[in-house]
């Protein structure tokens, strides 16, 4: 019998749905789209400005927190006419990163970083930063739609001189999609949900709320529907929303944490 036989996995992310609706299909699976997280890139004159600046080498670390803002970041300044300045100055600046898929898009300019998390996360990104000072340097630091306190909070007890960089934001999702999820999360329609970023678990508990349904999701979350994380970060943020039985994988990948559920109802169907 296949893993994931008979089980209907709701999947929140709005990217690479194909790819993970067939590894979901291949344990034998059913995935269903409801994207939680409406993207869209920023692409003002503050950004350009800001890409002026860093292609003008005038910071001395740059923080780059997510691989989509490493790429909406290049592909602007391409369009700037500035894409070889803007390499040039990642290729020979201190160069900070948080998560694989921001170091990868990295990578592929030919950039490594200086510093990078050791478990996929904020904070610690913060722990690796700690073994250099800041004090009074200047700082690009690229956020991705939701605030990093502990981040700021770090560069303003460093004293550093930094600029917050959105290369884009997250607008709510569409609410039909919102009302359907969580309608068949309610209803016992869904085996599990899976959630690719922290936005969709904030859209989620905020739209459960103004329902009235907030105690009542939460109560599905804990006896009927597994809350699957991507990576760590997500975990956190379902788990500081109040929703306690989460699965994830030790390490960020979305196939992992497909296996990772697999296991999950491998070990709990007492076979």
């Amino acid at each position: 019998m296949k893993k994931l036989e008979e089980k209907k996995i709701a999947l929140l992310g709005s990217r690479k749905i194909e790819e993970i609706t067939k590894i979901v299909e291949n344990l034998g699976g059913a995935a269903i789209s409801r994207p939680a997280q409406g993207t869209s890139l920023r692409i003002d004159t503050n950004l350009k400005e800001h890409i002026g600046l860093i292609a003008a080498g005038q910071f001395d670390w740059i923080i780059f927190t997510t691989g989509i803002g490493v790429e909406t970041l290049y592909n602007t300044a391409q369009e700037m006419g500035k894409g070889e300045e803007f390499i040039n100055v990642l290729q020979n600046c201190q160069i900070a990163a948080r998560g694989y898929k921001t170091v990868n898009m990295l990578k592929k300019l030919g950039v490594t970083p200086k510093v990078r998390d050791d478990d996929g996360s904020t904070a610690g990104l913060v722990r690796s930063l700690g073994g250099y000072s800041l004090e009074n340097k200047k700082v690009a630091l690229q956020l991705h739609g939701d605030p990093a306190p502990k981040l700021i909070q770090w560069l303003d007890e460093q004293k550093a001189q930094y600029e917050e960089i959105l290369p884009y934001i997250h607008n709510p999702p569409e609410a039909e999609v919102m009302e359907k999820l969580l309608s068949e999360l309610l209803g016992g329609e869904l085996d599990a949900a899976v959630f690719t970023s922290t936005p969709q678990v904030r859209h989620l508990l905020h739209f459960a709320r103004e329902q009235g349904a907030e105690n009542q999701l939460k109560e599905v979350f804990s006896q009927k529907v597994v809350a699957l994380a991507v990576g760590k970060v997500t975990a956190q943020a379902l788990f500081d929303e109040g929703i306690d039985r989460v699965i994830f994988p030790e390490h960020e990948r979305m196939g992992s944490a497909i296996v990772e559920l697999s296991s999950y109802y491998h070990k709990n169907s007492g076979e």
